[in-house]
């Protein structure tokens, strides 16, 4: 099943185009266009892992693209919030079904297994992946992918990934490497919290570097550059997950997802989550402008008060702040959200607490730990250190993390 799809040399990558007015001019072809155009999988039994962000310019979903395309659709299978990406809450399992429609299985991949069996692979021919990433580490998708390998290794299936903007860009690098002893089902493997790569890329450096050795193609997409934003594709933006209804939302979500493991409200059960963020005991303009005298790069906090209709601190008015990125590009994500835990943490040190387990099929770990990637962060953050040292305590790890990621980028 070679073609267009196979990319091996990352030296083949073509150099960045600067200025927005160019990157605007042109549209990026998605890895799931340049998969179905070649007609590989025409009369193919295809599985695969999809939601309604599985979409092309056209917002024709992938299964019934590829139907369309000659290849015989067998199943269906859902990451986090399900095939339908209908499950709000995070940690709510969903069920296995039937999609009537097209009178096929549906699989969860986030239920009582995390990984495909060999009944749910049975008889297919390739299992096609085509996930919207967002571009954290901690975004279950990408293990949802991880272990879509390891099955398929297991099974002898060919994995195809489809491959899809990083909506907040390729080039920026940041935020604490994960430990070993960490690893949970947001954080398998050593990468920093906000990676700068693709999903195809990943699916190269877990499978390649981390030694998955399932048989893997990936199809690039073309007209992508790393400087690109997702807005600046000309693609349609549908939410991967409840959760991320903004391209907004997606860029202060590597910094903002810390607060899953406080009692910190990280704006969920209101329109702005991961970009609003409160708690009972804080006084929102105080705060806000304690935050801002500290002039991180490319960002103010707005005052703001809100009522979570669900999740933490249901229907109890919240005192903090939006974040809003004036500069994304200047802008970093994990410093800011470390900023915003210090702050939180010092406005009430009685009432403010770390989040217990479980979280994410963990049981032993605080949730902090594992989003964070160890206990570091945690126990600078009691410290008292600044965010400023704690960003630079990590540039080390980054920075040798930066060649390994080097080999596997494609654009």
């Amino acid at each position: 099943m070679q073609g267009p799809q196979v990319q091996s040399a990352a030296g083949s990558r073509q150099p960045a185009v600067r200025g927005l007015t160019i990157i605007r001019a042109m549209r990026v072809t998605l890895g799931s266009d340049r998969l179905l155009d070649s007609g590989v999988l025409a009369g193919r039994r295809v599985g695969v892992v999809c939601n309604p962000a599985s979409v092309d310019a056209e917002l024709r979903h992938v299964a019934d693209r590829l139907t369309a395309s000659g290849a015989h659709l067998a199943a269906l299978f859902g990451p986090q919030h399900g095939f339908r990406s209908d499950a709000q809450e995070n940690m709510i399992e969903t069920g296995h079904g039937r999609d009537e429609i097209r009178r096929v299985p549906v699989y969860s991949l986030y239920s009582d297994t995390r990984e495909p069996t060999a009944e749910m692979l049975r008889d297919l021919d390739a299992l096609v992946i085509d996930l919207q990433d967002v571009g954290a580490r901690v975004y279950t998708f990408i293990y949802t992918m991880a272990n879509c390998l390891l099955a398929a290794r297991k099974h002898a299936v060919k994995v195809i990934v489809c491959d899809r903007p990083n909506p907040i860009g390729g080039l920026s690098v940041e935020g604490p490497m994960l430990d070993r002893g960490f690893e949970s089902f947001v954080g398998m493997y050593p990468i920093p919290l906000r990676h700068g790569m693709s999903i195809g890329e990943l699916a190269r450096l877990f499978n390649d570097h981390f030694a998955i050795g399932a048989d893997l193609d990936v199809v690039k997409m073309t007209g992508w550059r790393r400087e690109m934003y997702f807005d600046d594709t000309r693609l349609p933006w549908v939410l991967p997950s409840p959760n991320i209804p903004t391209l907004d939302t997606a860029i202060v979500y590597p910094g903002t997802v810390l607060f899953e493991g406080t009692n910190v409200s990280e704006g969920r059960g209101t329109t702005r989550p991961f970009e609003l963020v409160g708690a009972p005991w804080t006084a929102a303009e105080h705060f806000a402008g304690e935050l801002n005298r500290l002039g991180l790069a490319g960002v103010r906090f707005r005052p703001a008060v809100f009522e979570p209709t669900f999740h933490k601190h249901a229907n109890v008015s919240c005192g903090g702040c939006q974040v809003h990125v004036l500069d994304r590009r200047a802008f970093r994500a994990v410093e800011t959200g470390v900023a915003l835990l210090g702050a939180f943490r010092a406005s009430d040190p009685d009432r403010f607490t770390w989040r217990p387990p479980p979280y994410e099929y963990e049981h032993e770990q605080l949730p902090i730990d594992i989003l964070a990637g160890s206990s570091k962060l945690r126990e600078q953050i009691e410290a008292g250190a600044p965010a400023h040292d704690i960003a630079a305590s990590w540039e080390a790890d980054v920075s040798e993390f930066l060649p390994i990621r080097e080999r596997f980028l494609l654009y």
